[in-house]
């Protein structure tokens, strides 16, 4: 049961890998088209440049759960190194239910008003030409929070099974792979 319950945690993080995967090629293209008719036609769009940083924050918050699907977070290896599979799932689980989880919560519960507010006053761009309904790249917040618990459900699911014995521990050490760095 458990087993099934991970692959439909793990492809909800998948999708939104795909989905940062995505708005990051749209990040790419817009950066293009800015720099070219910036520099090449002597015009530019405010909007266009605010919608570059709306878009890398969103490839940053959509890409954080699957980061942590992933196992490629950062952390600190300095102990955690040393550790036989069932103590990293144990120290897994901790983290994120002791940190990661709360914290999420803590995040989505107070950024919930922010979006409100911004969209009740009809919040836009402090700049002339700028993007109006500041209040959806304000929903992102929340929003990529909410992805992050669901996406850290299924990682302390993936660390349970490790620790029954039903999954397999990620390898990501490539020094003993063989593959070269």
């Amino acid at each position: 049961m458990l087993l099934r319950l991970e692959t439909v945690f793990d492809r909800f993080s998948d999708v939104m890998g795909w989905i940062a995967g995505v708005l990051n090629l749209a990040m790419l293209f817009n950066v293009f088209y800015d720099a070219i008719t910036r520099y090449f036609f002597n015009t530019g769009s405010i909007a266009m440049q605010e919608m570059e940083w709306h878009l890398f924050a969103m490839v940053f918050l959509f890409g954080i759960a699957y980061a942590l699907k992933e196992d490629g977070h950062v952390r600190v290896d300095v102990l955690y190194d040393r550790f036989s599979p069932r103590w990293k799932a144990i120290v897994n689980i901790g983290g994120t239910v002791l940190f990661l989880l709360p914290l999420s919560v803590l995040i989505v519960e107070g950024s919930v008003w922010y979006v409100t507010e911004a969209y009740t006053s009809g919040e836009v761009s402090g700049d002339p030409g700028g993007l109006p309904y500041r209040w959806l790249i304000k929903l992102v917040i929340p929003a990529s929070f909410v992805f992050l618990i669901v996406s850290a459900t299924g990682f302390v699911i993936h660390n349970i099974n490790i620790l029954r014995g039903f999954a397999e521990p990620p390898d990501r050490d490539l020094r003993h792979t063989g593959t070269p760095l």
